[in-house]
């Protein structure tokens, strides 16, 4: 996809996507007893609160990226573990929801549109797709560092919970393209990103 094309479709679906993303995390965490994120304004679909002017400029870049962090309090939770795998989940798969929901409007209604609609269409599901399979990753402070805790057995959660002191560290290793382990990491995401694009659509 030309550049210029990705730059253009990028930002609009970058603001929804992230929205959408952020708000599911502040949403669940309200229904589930947390009302943090509400407090400080985040449980709403107003983008200005929600995106991160650098998580979005590597979105547009790298088509990896972040958002501002929704807060949450464990101890407003039933289930502190539970509650936070849960709030965290919601934001991915808030995303795979808004690839899905794409999908099924594009093979009804849109194989046949211009280049331009098509190519909005498969760069917005693109996004909600990167950030899902990001947020995924099992490394601290994403979302799948937190999800994967609640399947841990006590004993290992307390090693697990200390990764986040080198949560800079391992983004570091893993993503920036200067370390050797940035090609390995990139073909990992790049093929389950190929593996849904193909499958969906």
């Amino acid at each position: 996809m030309d550049t210029l094309y990705w730059i253009i479709f990028a930002i609009p679906s970058i603001v929804v996507a992230s929205t959408v993303h952020e708000y599911a995390h502040a949403w669940t965490a309200y229904k589930l007893g947390d009302p943090t994120a509400k407090a400080e304004g985040r449980l709403t679909l107003n983008p200005l609160v929600h995106i991160d002017p650098i998580g979005a400029l590597m979105l547009i870049i790298a088509r990896i990226g972040w958002s501002k962090p929704v807060p949450i309090y464990e101890g407003n939770f039933k289930n502190p573990v539970q509650g936070t795998a849960l709030t965290a989940i919601a934001g991915p798969l808030s995303n795979l929801l808004l690839t899905l929901i794409t999908a099924v409007i594009y093979n009804i209604f849109l194989t046949n549109s211009s280049l331009f609609v098509q190519s909005f269409v498969l760069t917005f599901a693109l996004i909600n797709l990167s950030l899902m399979v990001f947020n995924l990753l099992p490394i601290p402070p994403l979302d799948g560092h937190k999800i994967v805790r609640a399947f841990l057995p006590l004993k290992l959660r307390y090693s697990w919970e200390m990764l986040d002191k080198y949560a800079i560290w391992l983004i570091i290793i893993l993503f920036l393209p200067i370390s050797p382990l940035q090609t390995y990491t990139s073909r990992f995401i790049s093929t389950i990103l190929d593996f849904f694009l193909k499958l969906l659509f």
